[in-house]
């Protein structure tokens, strides 16, 4: 489509950096276009306080503000953490959110007769594929606008220079602009002095950290956590019952307060760069660990080996932006027939950025005490014998082999 022809625009507006300067920058390079500003809520929290004033002061027709917290722990927190994905250390919080809110983004085009939707995702990050695969799912002939790949700014310090110029408010300055993404699952940080993966980061410097504290800021005396699950769906903390969401939320506070979650690391983009970001994700490494623990028990030998394997997969098809496809469906398929027994209680112990398991049940447990007791038992300690020989008859022929050829 030509740029003449795009009177509409759908903008994925957080009211941050990019985005804010997005809004007039679109109507300048774009005809003065109507530019409809969509903020999906995955659980910023504080982030969208004065965020339709902003929009519209900055130029945008309105703001709609989609409320997605349910569906995105539903619909992508859960089967993710169900699979155990894990992309290097990286609990996949951002990967998660994007493909939920561009699937509202796509929505509201749709309703509102929009020509194109617009992204603020740079050209060097991961969200750019992501936002846009599922662009695609969705509405494969949809246009879509990246700024970062047309405009002549080449960095957040001139970015901010336009937001000065264009009257733009933001709530950062230079010296606290670093890059961040924020929902109900984590926290990312990059840029500023993260660039340097020679210097460790101050995790105690006031307003750095903002879902948890330092460890060494962590009480002195442990929380004992409780988390029920039926068929790998966390249904109860503590004993009460409650939603996923909701028990993320709980997680958050009681693994914030004592340091979990924090991770610094380097991760290899899809893009082809490696990045460094601190992320804290405290609920979540909770309820990581207590899955993975319940696990252990209820699922046996061969199912769990083939499901480790098959996360590192599911992984990176999340952190690849490829939610919408069906080996993404297909992978779910499989952990949700793995899930079946996965019930029971997990108990954990949190203690300065530590998380140590503190018992584990479950009706459908494999652990029998009484087979593994280093007391008597009904095992027949003579049975091993016949199977180490069996086991190793490949051993023993290729050995007999070997030394008949060398003579």
């Amino acid at each position: 489509m030509k740029k003449e022809d795009i009177k509409k625009v759908v903008l994925a507006y957080s009211g941050g950096l990019d985005t804010s300067i997005i809004i007039p920058w679109l109507k300048e390079n774009y005809n003065d276009c109507e530019v409809i500003a969509v903020s999906g809520n995955v659980g910023q929290a504080d982030e969208l306080e004065g965020l339709e004033e902003k929009a519209i002061k900055t130029g945008a027709s309105k703001l709609y503000i989609l409320d997605l917290t349910e569906e995105y722990v539903d619909d992508y927190i859960i089967p993710t953490m169900k699979a155990g994905a894990i992309y290097e250390d990286y609990l996949l919080g951002t990967s998660t959110a994007r493909p939920c809110i561009a699937k509202g983004l796509v929505d509201i085009a749709v309703k509102e007769g929009a020509d194109a939707i617009c992204h603020g995702c740079t050209g060097k990050g991961n969200d750019q594929i992501r936002f846009e695969l599922a662009i695609r799912h969705f509405a494969p002939n949809m246009p879509i606008i990246a700024p970062w790949r047309e405009w002549d700014l080449k960095s957040r310090e001139e970015e901010i220079d336009y937001a000065e110029a264009h009257n733009v408010p933001l709530k950062i300055n230079r010296e606290t602009n670093y890059s961040k993404d924020k929902n109900l699952w984590h926290l990312s940080h990059e840029g500023l002095e993260l660039e340097d993966t020679g210097i460790e980061p101050d995790l105690d410097k006031e307003g750095f950290l903002e879902m948890s504290v330092s460890p060494f800021a962590a009480p002195d005396e442990p929380t004992y956590v409780t988390l029920d699950f039926e068929q790998g769906i966390p249904v109860a903390l503590d004993g009460e019952k409650m939603s996923a969401k909701n028990i993320i939320l709980k997680l958050n506070e009681l693994g914030g307060a004592n340091g979990i979650g924090i991770i610094d690391i380097v991760e290899n983009r899809l893009v082809g760069m490696k990045c460094r970001g601190v992320y804290e994700t405290p609920g979540g490494t909770i309820l990581y660990r207590a899955h993975e623990a319940l696990e252990s028990i209820c699922l046996d030998k061969y199912t769990l080996h083939e499901k480790q394997k098959l996360a590192i997969t599911f992984a990176e098809v999340v952190y690849n932006g490829q939610w919408f496809t069906p080996l993404r469906e297909a992978l779910s398929a499989f952990v949700d027939k793995t899930q079946e027994k996965v019930t029971g209680k997990v108990k954990l112990k949190l203690y300065k950025g530590n998380i140590i398991k503190a018992g584990v049940w479950s009706d459908y447990s494999l652990y029998s005490e009484e087979i593994a007791t280093f007391g008597e038992s009904d095992y027949d300690q003579k049975d091993s014998a016949g199977f180490i020989n069996l086991f190793g008859l490949p051993i023993k022929v290729q050995a007999m082999v070997d030394a008949k050829n060398q003579k």
